[in-house]
Formats: structure tokens, sequence, C-alpha cells
């Protein structure tokens, strides 16, 4: 997510932080953490494909096509009447941004959390955060965020029908494809390849790019054929029709810019265009908002990791593009799947709060809201990360598997005093299970019933564990899928949940807080079994055995194989580290010796975790803005990366032996 501290640079060397600028977020964002508006309806059983089919003849739009955009959007899901994060409404996503609006849901992060992530760069107070920027008229936001409107105009129904009634919005939706292929001046052929252009204009984007990629994803629905159970428990089919040819040409004749030229580094399939990201000095040593590297030459490039930016798009443009904030690789906007890049891949971003990760991985920050379980991600957008992270993971060489492809939330604190303040995004509404299918990865068993490793994998629309704090401290979530189980003391619901001393240096448990990642194992994360007991299976998490629900009728987790370590013979335990910096013997002249500072957890004798990388100990030295004198350090010292709790840590290779389990 957007960070809460700023790496403005003071002549000492200390960060001040900037809160205030988030605060603008509350300009465009949806209201995203309300209950399902009042009167929202569900289809009857089987009532769903009918209202399609209905809606498409009657507007003359090809039903396959309004199926195709309607899964691009919204997978066919209805969200209760609730909008996404950009104010869209039902399975058409007809944006009503303005009716959506409202304050920005709680940060999270407790304030003190340095993005960088260095130990020579240090926080210091003085945060304020100003009045919220005052709500804009309808007519100053951009097409794509207030299609609601005009579908009630071209259909003749309510806009409040349209946000809470799913046929209507199937009807409304149908109405803008038809005006679209109107305004073309096309005829309403019956044809689905004479539907491109109006299908690129449906996407709302502003630049032909963009609005092309989104119109290929459509078509490529249309060829593959799709089918799923929706949010409403009904089954919906759209069968492939691989013969579809559309004529992509038509999108010259839309009148959208052309995105902005410069040294992208995206696949052909997305659109991505080029927004920098400042890299300039600006007074007594400052300098932001990232550092300039050599990757991979200097030091590999191992991890991805996922955020969601707690902003809109626009307002978060204008954060990395100041040089007093922070920085990312990369933004993906949630209507169509637009990415803008920020910064070269072989530089280094301020993103994840540990200098080490920050050092070996690319960001990733998703248009979103972790604490808004009624919001969703569209299905372009996913496809959109998705391809981007492929071909960042064949050009990197990056396993695609979760101890590489990260969340926010699974990156550790890099000593005890910032563990608190760790992100917590992208959340348990983050659908990992989904976007690994999309990675060509889906998580499926690779061992038999008594396997001595579990990856976690419930089914993400159905697993509905209770949240709390979303809107008030203590308060239930709306009710939303998730990707998370829980993890409890004991083999029971009724059991206590585990605790993290690191989150809670006083002995409590956790908390059902959508924050709280103290009890938590999310989708894709592998653990070694550590006893099995009926329907609950029991796995080693932060240095205790913790109990999850695994149902064989309804399991929460797959049987896996992996490589898992323990504390070598002779050893009661090992420490834990948040970083695997060098031995102090490996640092030159003139590089201050980074502490390798141990977490207040323990890996015991007995205990078994699973393995990601075997690394050296490096550390990137970059504290000036004359990047001449940047150095990467790198010791003899080797750590093992593991599956320590909800988030990722590291021991030393020589204080454990590894096994096949």
């Amino acid at each position: 997510m957007l960070r809460s501290a700023s790496p403005r640079r003071t002549p000492s060397g200390r960060l001040p932080k900037t809160l205030g600028a988030l605060a603008s977020a509350a300009l465009l964002l949806p209201l995203l953490s309300a209950a399902p508006p009042a009167g929202a309806e569900a289809p009857e059983a089987g009532a769903l494909q009918e209202q399609f089919a209905r809606a498409a003849a009657r507007h003359g739009v090809p039903e396959s096509v309004l199926l195709a955009v309607s899964y691009l959007q919204s997978r066919w899901d209805a969200h209760g009447g609730a909008p996404s994060v950009t104010g869209g409404y039902g399975p058409m996503h007809l944006t009503d941004a303005v009716t959506a609006l409202a304050e920005a849901p709680p940060h999270h992060s407790d304030g003190t959390e340095d993005a960088r992530g260095d130990s020579s760069r240090t926080v210091r107070s003085g945060a304020h955060s100003p009045e919220p920027a005052p709500v804009p008229a309808d007519g100053s936001l951009p097409t794509r965020l207030r299609t609601l409107d005009r579908a009630s105009a071209l259909s003749g129904i309510p806009a409040e029908e349209l946000r809470t009634r799913t046929a209507a919005n199937i009807e409304g939706g149908a109405a803008l494809l038809a005006a679209a292929q109107r305004e073309s001046g096309r005829p309403a052929s019956a044809d689905p390849a004479d539907w491109y252009g109006a299908v690129a204009r449906y996407s709302g984007a502003d630049d032909s790019a963009t609005a092309a990629r989104y119109a290929d994803d459509v078509f490529d629905v249309i060829r593959s054929g799709e089918s799923r159970l929706t949010d409403s428990g009904q089954v919906v089919t759209l069968a492939a029709a691989p013969e579809v040819a559309p004529d992509t040409a038509q999108v010259a004749g839309l009148g959208l810019r052309r995105p902005a030229d410069g040294p992208v580094e995206c696949p052909r399939t997305v659109a991505c265009e080029w927004i920098p990201a400042p890299y300039e000095e600006f007074g007594d040593g400052d300098y932001g908002n990232h550092d300039k590297g050599d990757r991979p030459v200097s030091q590999s490039i191992d991890y991805i990791v996922v955020h969601d930016t707690e902003a809109t798009w626009d307002v978060t443009l204008k954060l990395v593009q100041d040089p007093t904030y922070v920085s990312w690789q990369y933004s993906l906007r949630s209507s169509d799947g637009h990415i803008a890049q920020h910064v070269a891949l072989k530089d280094v971003g301020w993103h994840a709060g540990n200098w080490f990760v920050n050092a070996k991985s690319v960001g990733l920050e998703h248009e979103g809201f972790l604490t808004a379980p009624d919001s969703w991600y569209t299905e372009a957008m996913y496809r959109s990360s998705a391809r981007l992270v492929r071909y960042l993971a064949a050009r990197y060489d990056i396993p695609l598997d979760r101890q590489h492809i990260l969340g926010h939330d699974n990156v550790p604190g890099t000593v005890t005093s910032t563990i608190k303040g760790m992100h917590t995004d992208p959340g348990p509404y983050w659908d990992w299970a989904h976007y690994f299918e999309l990675l060509g990865r889906p998580i499926t068993p690779s061992a038999g019933p008594r396997a001595g490793v579990v990856t976690i994998r419930p089914d993400f629309g159905s697993h509905r564990p209770v949240y709390t704090g979303c809107v008030a401290a203590g308060e239930a979530c709306a009710p939303h899928g998730s990707g998370a189980v829980r993890l409890h003391t004991g083999p029971s619901a009724d059991a206590p949940l585990v605790r993290d001393i690191g989150l809670r240096p006083d002995g409590q448990e956790s908390t059902t807080g959508v924050n709280d990642t103290g009890a938590r194992a999310s989708t894709g994360q592998s653990y070694a079994v550590a006893e099995r007991r009926g329907d609950w299976t029991a796995v080693w998490y932060l240095g205790q055995k913790a109990w999850f629900h695994n149902p064989a009728k309804e399991p929460t987790a797959v049987n896996a194989r992996g490589l898992v370590l323990t504390p070598r013979e002779g050893l009661a335990s090992v420490p834990v580290y948040g970083r695997a910096y060098p031995e102090a013997s490996a640092y030159p002249a003139g590089v201050p010796v980074q502490a390798v500072s141990p977490l207040p957890y323990q890996l015991l004798a007995g205990q078994r975790y699973v393995v990601g990388d075997r690394t050296p100990g490096e550390y990137f030295f970059a504290p000036v803005f004359d990047s001449s004198g940047h150095t990467v350090v790198r010791g003899q010292e080797e750590y093992y990366q593991i599956q320590f709790g909800h988030r990722v840590a590291f021991v030393k290779a020589a204080d454990v032996r590894v096994s096949q389990s």
C-alpha cells in the first residue's frame, strides 16, 4: 500500500512522515465499507443467464459480447449491490463515483514504518493530516467513473435500480454497448467480431492502448468460453467460440490519446505507459524518491511484492510523482487494468518497509482498499497484473510461488521495533487462488493425505471468516470471501488464537481484526504439518503449534511436498531474522556495518518450516543522491528464507539442517 511515511531526509539523516498526502485520497474514494444498498436483490435461481439473453436481444447486442464484457468486469458477480474500488455497480460495473464517495477507510499502519526499511534512516514525528479535498462535481470526473447515469438515460431505468437490481444493471450495460456501436457508425450486427470498437469504448479507457487491450481480453473470453458459479449461487456459461476474429482496427477510430512514451518495461499483452517517479535532489542532502541501481547485474531480483494503494488512481499518480514521498515500480488501475511504470527495474523503489526486500524486489501497487470487504477488484486488473508478473518472473527467473510473489503483508519487519509498523495489504480479501490460476500456477495437491507439508487453499467465495475493524474497532466487517484461515492454539474454534509476540510483547492473543496478521495463514503459503486430528490440522507457526479447520469435505488446504528445515543437532533453538545481512567482516572501509539483529521469535528444536530460497548475506549501500558511491556488500554467511508466520523470515544456514518432506 502507499506509505504513511515519506523518505525525505533532514541533514541529520532522519526521515519525516507524510500522512497528510493520503488524506487527499478522500477525493474519489468509493463508499466501500458500508453494507450493500437497501433493496439490493439477487436474481432468482436460474434467472441470471436468461437476464443476459433478454438484455442482449432487446438492445441488439450479441449475447456473447455482453457476457464477456460482464465477465471481464465482475466475473458475473453482483456483489450485493455494493460498489467496486472505482465506484462500479453490478455485473456490468456501471460506475457512479460521486454517489459512492466517502472518507478513506482506516489506514493500516500505525504510522511508525519507514517505507525504505533501512536502519540508517529513521522516522521523526511531526506528521499532519490536512482537511480532505472537497468532492468534485460529476462533470469533472473521467468518463470511466460515471457510466451509470448515461446507462440510466439510455435505458430509461432509474439510477438506483441500476445499482441494486441485477436485471436492470445488465440492461443498462447492454444499452451502453449498443450506444457505443451506434456512435462508431456501425450497425447492430449479430456477428461478435463486428463489436471490437464498441467493447473498447465500453472500457472507459482514455488511451488507445488500454482500450485495445481491454477489448482483446473480452474477445479472448469469447474465444475460450467461461463457466462459473456466481456469488448469487447460479451457474452462468459462455460457450467457446474460437473462430471469432474481431476487426481490431476499429479502435483507431475512437479518437483516444496515445499513452505517454518512455522506457516502459512491460509485456506487449498489457497497456503500459511511463509516468516517472522523480529522482532529484532538493537541498540539505534530501532526495527522492528511489535509489539508482544496476539490477540484476549488481544483485538479483528475487521478489515481486503485491500492494494495494489505499488511494484512487489520480491520487496514486500524484503521490508517486512527489519527490518527498516514496516509490514503487508499477501502478495498476482497477477499472480497465491500465498500468503505469514509475521506476526502472534496474533501480530500487521504496515500497516494502524492509530494505533487504526493497533492494531485491519489484513493487506493484493495485488500486484498492484493504478495509473494504464490499469492494471488489475487476477481472481486468487481475489479468493485467498476472501478465505483468509472468513477464517479470520470466525475465528475472523468479519462481511463481508464495515465497517469491509476496503480499506486502508477508514482508517481515527488519528488527523487533519495526514489526508493529509493517503494513497488512493487500489483506484477506485479495483472491490469491484466482491470481495464481491466471499466473498459470494453480494451487493443487502435490502429495497424498499424510504429507508433511500443506499449502493453504480455502474456497475464496464460500470461505467467509468473520473479520472486525473495517469501519470501527471491534465492529464486524461485512461478510466477504477470503483466502485466509485463522489459527488457534488447539483443534477447536473455541480455542484462543495463537499469539504473535512481535505484535504483542505482553503475550496477549491475536484478534479477528482485519489488519491483525498474528494468527493468519493465506492462500498459497506452505507450512510443515505438526499434527492432524479429525477435521483440524496443526502447523508450525511463529515457534508454536497452530491449528486451523481443514475438514475433508471442504478442505482449506491442499497436501504438498517441499523442503523443510529444523535446528541442527545439538541446538535447542535458532534465532530468526527479518533480513539477511552480511557478517561484519564483509563490509569494506567506508561502509557502516549493519547490525544482524534477531527478531523476538525462536525456531525451536523439533519444529519444521518450509524453505524458500538460500541466499548469501547482502546489503545495498545507497546513502546519498550521488549513485557513484552505491555498492553491494555480499558476505560468506548464507541464509534460508522460510515461511515462519504470516510473514516470511530468514535463518542462518549454519544453524539448521534441511530435508525433503
